[in-house]
């Protein structure tokens, strides 16, 4: 009789406990650990619901290959379950009140020696993406993507009952000209000719809500052509959904649900039935920060009123300029910092763009700051109290363009939120932010551009401008746009899609897109619209970023089954690679030499 052929598994490692005392079980699994104790020899098998502690005596014909077990063999073991002695429990692993006396152990496959052991958290980061199927063997990983698997049918469980369809859109698709770099797949029956892998399944969604498909829900793959950091990665999944005859608070409405539905079944935590919103103009001001995490205060305080007048030129002629603004924030206990520590806020403030940093801080019932040379004390003061500090507090200040300190003092927010641990990680904070604006002003392409995307609806008021025939000014513009943000993080985002033709137009032109290119990229598309088109509205939401937060991970490679490094590659397979020269001829490609940078002024990518 033969392990896995004739004997099957009973039971996983995980699942022992001392109700099973006395049954024979048969497990299969991989030696975690093993100690010769004379006339015994005990094991930790492992897999991936936990370990259980085997106890194998080697002078038994049946048992004695435990004479060859090593680290990570793959074996089957079949024995009595029985309670450890008293004083021997392990109560660190749920299996620790009982261990299993084999009476059959079979080796199923040997190992070699295993570059590093996968409970060592001071393993180098490349040797552990090289080694990835031995890395994915750690309790913390497989924990990782058991959860994801869970999220995931959470999800599909629930959008089901909601009333959607799961519906696959294609991988092989058309490239378009907005957003990151495409990944393109040259075709082989179409020489010259070229698909696209998705940044997202975008049009190809509004068209099944053209096609009368009401509601629709896919976990889509998307891939995006661009620079990498801890939470993303050049392909990734989407939760993606669409809904007809729907407006803003609609789909709101639904994904504040599914949000309240994944933290109840994942976390055990009820969000409760509505999610705060913060318009884009409030987060900004209040934040720095269109995803902002509101788990701790240290609001942004504008001074513009309490300066004016003061005497200090650079506060005078800041505030009279249209787009510019002095602001602060309240650092508690700042009070302490040392002058150097000062100097290391000034140099991060100055690497954010900034012109430098001003500072008040009160210390043994004094103030001191830079601004005593320009201002009297009141004034100092008065700023210092406009800031909402108090004794022993810290205010750094910030005079410059809008949107340029705001976001700067967002990013020493959140930095020194960190630092002097006033986030409370054991909390997550979800939060709505609504009304973004329409377009955004590119100065390298010296146009504008879509804050999300092209085909974003406008505020209804700003629809019927955009349609007016008369001049206005389109940084004014507001869209219905919406992200679902938490703990500083954008979890989603979405909004209602245009669905009139002439408005679609409308802001093909604001974007600077020609009749010639739309017609060559959307030519398609804008001719669906004009076959009756519901109005409808979506989201996206990330996965792995999702998974991220849920796992309490800082990197969304934790969370992802074979995840890339920073340059795109797969350490583990070597990809991307290079193919045989017959595949290329079969796509009629020819390799150039490498551009050089004098190449690539002349001619620009």
């Amino acid at each position: 009789m033969n392990f896995v052929s004739d004997i099957k598994r009973t039971h996983y490692c995980g699942d022992l406990s001392k109700q099973v005392d006395g049954s024979e079980v048969v497990l299969m699994g991989w030696v975690d650990s093993r100690r010769d104790h004379g006339g015994l020899i005990f094991i930790d098998l492992r897999d991936r619901q936990g370990v259980a502690q085997i106890v194998l005596n080697p002078n038994e014909n049946r048992a004695s290959a435990a004479k060859l077990l090593r680290n990570e063999f793959v074996v089957a073991i079949r024995g009595r379950v029985r309670l450890r002695p008293e004083g021997m429990t392990n109560p660190r692993i749920k299996t620790g009140e009982v261990e299993v006396e084999a009476s059959d152990c079979q080796i199923l496959s040997a190992s070699k020696t295993p570059p590093f052991q996968t409970a060592d958290p001071h393993v180098n980061e490349a040797l552990r993406l090289k080694y990835r199927y031995l890395d994915l063997r750690s309790a913390q990983l497989q924990d990782h993507l058991r959860v994801r698997h869970k999220v995931l049918q959470v999800v599909r469980q629930m959008l089901n009952d909601e009333g959607f369809w799961e519906i696959e859109t294609p991988i092989l698709y058309k490239s378009t000209p907005e957003g990151a770099r495409d990944y393109l797949v040259p075709s082989r029956v179409t020489p010259g000719h070229f698909y696209a892998l998705p940044q997202s399944p975008q049009t190809l969604k509004q068209l099944l809500m053209i096609s009368g498909m009401d509601r629709y829900y896919q976990i889509a793959r998307c891939f995006r052509d661009e620079d990498l950091r801890a939470d993303r990665q050049p392909e990734f999944s989407q939760i993606d959904l669409e809904m007809s005859f729907v407006d803003q608070d609609d789909v709101i409405e639904i994904n504040t649900k599914l949000a309240r539905k994944i933290w109840k079944e994942i976390r055990g935590v009820d969000i409760g039935s509505t999610i705060p919103k913060l318009t884009y103009q409030e987060a900004m001001e209040r934040y720095g920060s269109d995803k902002p995490d509101i788990r701790f205060a240290m609001e942004l305080v504008n001074l513009g009123d309490v300066v004016k007048g003061c005497g200090y030129n650079l506060f005078e002629d800041t505030v009279r300029r249209s787009k510019g603004a002095v602001k602060a924030i309240c650092v508690p206990g700042g009070g302490a910092f040392s002058r150097s520590r000062i100097d290391k806020l000034t140099a991060f403030a100055k690497g954010l763009g900034t012109q430098g940093l001003l500072w008040i801080k009160s210390q043994d019932g004094q103030l001191n700051s830079p601004l005593s040379k320009f201002l009297d004390g009141s004034n100092v003061k008065k700023i210092f109290d406009q800031s909402g500090a108090k004794e022993g507090d810290l205010v750094l200040i910030l005079a410059g363009d809008y949107e340029l300190i705001s976001s700067a003092l967002g990013h020493l927010r959140l930095s020194l939120g960190r630092e002097l641990g006033l986030i409370d990680d054991s909390k997550d904070a979800l939060l709505w932010v609504v009304d973004f604006p329409l377009l955004e002003f590119d100065p390298d392409q010296r146009r504008w551009a879509a804050k999300h995307h092209p085909f974003t609806s406008p505020s209804n008021q700003d629809e019927a401008i955009m349609l007016s025939g008369k001049e206005f000014d389109p940084g004014r513009l507001t869209a219905k746009a919406y992200d679902l943000v938490c703990n500083g993080y954008e979890l989603a985002g979405g909004s209602v899609r245009i669905h009139k033709g002439e408005v679609q137009e409308s802001m093909f032109d604001l974007l600077g897109i020609d009749k010639e290119e739309r017609a060559l990229k959307f030519g398609f598309f804008l001719e669906a619209l004009s076959y009756g088109t519901p109005p409808h509205g979506g989201i996206a939401w990330g996965v792995d970023r999702l998974l991220m937060i849920l796992c309490g991970t800082e990197a969304i490679r934790d969370v992802i089954a074979f995840p890339k490094t920073t340059k795109a590659s797969c350490l583990m397979s070597d990809a991307p690679s290079t193919v045989d020269q017959t595949q290329l001829l079969d796509l009629h490609i020819r390799l150039a030499q490498r551009l050089s940078e004098d190449d690539y002024q002349k001619f620009p990518p």
